[in-house]
């Protein structure tokens, strides 16, 4: 036997042991391999949300389980898209994507109960509780058909508000949770997220040290984002790791427990999804499974990209969203003739995109 076997068991159950915690098979990219992003990757996206008066456009509402914060902009003849975070998030998530989308629809980005500057909610947090909150939003702003985008957790979040209310035009899954998250060890899950959500206090409390240092910036947001070098800090420290939020672990838990797969087919609405090749959080394995279970899906996925595609390659994700929303093909977008949606008929072959890799 190899002098070298014991090692090699022990290295191998250590990555059986990541695995029951991070499903996906990439791991971080080293600091040195931030040459590797493609041309687009972290530049900021037109119109620049810099420029934005947000303070204005922030607004609350009241729900039957507490008060929701979001932000409200734009208009135009079609459908609003509402934008969901992930965990850990909040409407800033979306600082890259609002001002485009808002250019030709109503946009808006909540601060999911828990998170951001929205309160816990007076009920127990969890998915189905969210997906009730955001569709009381909707029914209070008059948005009858919405657009729905979610991230993370907050794609959880919409594809859930579709089946249970059957009331989305079109839904964006961008990097969803909820496909490999029901098969994750529930113990050592909690016991990782429980330490990281102590690292991330301590990090924001020094957030700008954080993100001006790239020493420190990398091994902090590398597990989210691919090429952390590559964003500028001024949207770092707008969305740098918020779970010490109160309701992080109390989300983490409800995703844990909550399992739809069985019902994906009943989302009948058209839906895209959007995915990193080297997301570690959810792999990219789970678009495939989407794809697989929803009746009229698609799916993109970015090379050299992680967990946040609508932060690391904005402008490619913003010309996808809207390309798919008003279903006019990408330049980079191949034609296929994809069976009808079950809420209506399809539109014709040359007008339905469906890329499925970008480099």
């Amino acid at each position: 036997m190899s002098a070298l076997s014991p090692a090699n068991r022990l290295l191998g159950e250590a990555q059986r042991a990541l695995a029951t915690v991070y499903p996906s098979k990439a791991r971080p990219a080293a600091p040195w391999e931030a040459h590797r992003a493609p041309r687009g990757y972290g530049v900021p996206a037109e119109p620049d949300w810099r420029e934005v008066d947000w303070p204005p456009l922030v607004r609350r509402a009241r729900l039957s389980a507490g008060e929701m914060t979001y932000v409200d902009l734009g208009e135009g003849d079609g459908p609003p898209i509402v934008f969901v975070h992930g965990l850990g998030g909040s409407w800033q998530n979306w600082l890259e994507n609002l001002p485009r989308a808002a250019q030709e629809r109503r946009a808006i980005a909540v601060d999911l109960p828990g998170f951001g500057t929205s309160p816990m909610p007076a009920e127990e947090i969890s998915v189905s509780l969210y997906a009730r909150l955001v569709n009381e939003l909707l029914e209070q702003l008059g948005i009858e058909w919405p657009v729905i985008v979610g991230n993370s957790m907050g794609g959880f979040v919409g594809a859930e508000l579709c089946i249970q209310y059957q009331r989305v035009e079109r839904l964006v899954l961008a990097a969803a949770c909820g496909i490999s998250t029901r098969s994750l060890r529930r113990r050592p899950t909690l016991t990782v997220f429980s330490v990281a959500g102590l690292i991330s206090a301590a990090t924001l409390a020094r957030s700008h040290d954080v993100v001006a240092r790239p020493r420190l910036r990398h091994p902090v947001l590398a597990p989210v984002i691919r090429h952390p070098s590559r964003l500028r800090p001024d949207v770092l420290l707008e969305i740098m790791p918020r779970s010490n939020n109160p309701g992080f672990m109390p989300a983490l838990e409800s995703l844990l427990d909550y399992d739809f797969t069985d019902r994906l087919g009943e989302v009948r609405c058209p839906t895209l999804l959007v995915w990193g090749r080297e997301d570690i959080l959810v792999p990219v394995a789970d678009a495939d499974e989407y794809e697989r279970r929803i009746p009229d899906a698609r799916k993109v996925v970015f090379d050299e990209t992680g967990h946040m595609p609508q932060l690391e390659r904005p402008g490619e994700f913003n010309d996808c969203l809207m390309s798919f929303v008003d279903e006019r093909p990408t330049a980079a977008a191949t034609a296929t003739a994809d069976a009808p949606a079950n809420n209506g008929p399809a539109p014709a072959a040359e007008e339905r995109p469906q890329l499925v890799s970008a480099p």
